[in-house]
């Protein structure tokens, strides 16, 4: 690969089998790959990405990291957390109103000294642009990192995963049929597909959307694999049919907890002691558990649910009162 690598992580990251929650759906066996406990700040999906980022960052000679995402973003949780592990500075921008109490991931970007720029969800990239100008003329030596960490350098942190993931299914003498993952800015999606291709890898990776539509999605997801596969000079014979995004669980929007989510959550919670986030993982275990119900997998079928992480969420307004017991 192009691109070099800092260890930051735990890994690997545990697989467990959930098997109350597969006996109370009556449908395929459904286990977890424990993304959450990559170790950085809470962990989260976002950590494997930034071992490239922040490599890349140093190789820049870079003395400030500058990212957005919204006001309980996991990835900029992770991205204020790098920068304090590696002395680096750290500006977000967020979108959204500051409030009175900062609570979840915010209050954590706080902690780890992350200097907060406030914009509307509609101009923030212009307004991290704008910031990343400003750091410039500074002489700060800013370093941008997209929404997510989605770009063909953080990506290649599931590639690796899927390596890893090849390991564990040697290791514990069991192949998986279906991955389920959040799916939103589409890096953590295009390195698995990346990966699998590379690793020869059958099982079939599905995205739940988060947002939008699986047109955009998918393209964003082709888009950064195919640039991946030409920076990186790899002979991998990639196949649009690869890319698999169910669009239906993106409820009222980013963001906008609803019934299914909050029965995910608790689900989750109560029969195998597991907390999901109420944006990322809370949608896409709701996917995962109506297409159970849907009969959208076969019985027999393993299916992989990958937990991206983001719990600190869960301690943040207005999630705490809609998952109170009814």
């Amino acid at each position: 690969m192009k691109f070099s690598r800092i260890p930051l992580a735990h890994l690997p990251t545990r697989i467990e089998h959930l098997g109350r929650l597969s006996n109370v759906l009556s449908g395929p066996q459904i286990y977890c790959k424990r993304d959450d406990q990559t170790g950085l700040g809470f962990g989260g999906n976002k950590t494997r990405k930034l071992e490239y980022l922040l490599a890349d960052a140093i190789q820049h000679n870079a003395r400030t990291l500058v990212s957005m995402g919204a006001i309980q973003s996991n990835h900029c949780r992770q991205v204020a957390a790098v920068a304090a592990r590696a002395g680096l500075d750290c500006i977000l921008v967020l979108s959204g109103t500051p409030p009175t109490l900062a609570t979840g991931n915010l209050y954590l970007d706080q902690l780890f000294g992350a200097e907060l720029v406030w914009a509307e969800r509609e101009t923030r990239q212009q307004v991290l642009e704008e910031t990343v100008r400003r750091a410039e003329e500074m002489g700060r030596a800013p370093y941008m990192i997209p929404y997510g960490g989605s770009n063909v350098v953080g990506m290649l942190g599931y590639f690796d995963a899927m390596r890893e993931l090849r390991e564990d299914e040697e290791r514990l003498g069991l192949r998986f049929d279906w991955h389920v993952t959040a799916s939103s800015s589409g890096g953590t999606q295009a390195g698995m597909v990346l990966g699998a291709l590379a690793w020869q890898y059958s099982g079939k990776i599905l995205g739940i959307a988060i947002e939008g539509s699986a047109e955009e999605l998918g393209a964003t997801v082709e888009n950064l694999v195919q640039e991946a596969i030409t920076v990186n000079n790899l002979d991998l014979p990639f196949d649009q049919s690869l890319v698999i995004i169910n669009e239906n669980f993106t409820g009222a929007g980013y963001g906008v907890m609803g019934e299914p989510e909050i029965e995910a959550i608790r689900m989750f919670a109560s029969l195998e002691g597991l907390l999901l986030d109420p944006v990322y993982t809370g949608r896409a275990a709701a996917g995962l558990i109506q297409l159970v119900r849907d009969g959208f997998f076969r019985k027999d079928d393993k299916v992989l649910f990958w937990h991206t992480g983001g719990t600190p969420a869960l301690f943040a307004e207005p999630y705490l009162s809609k998952l109170q017991n009814r």
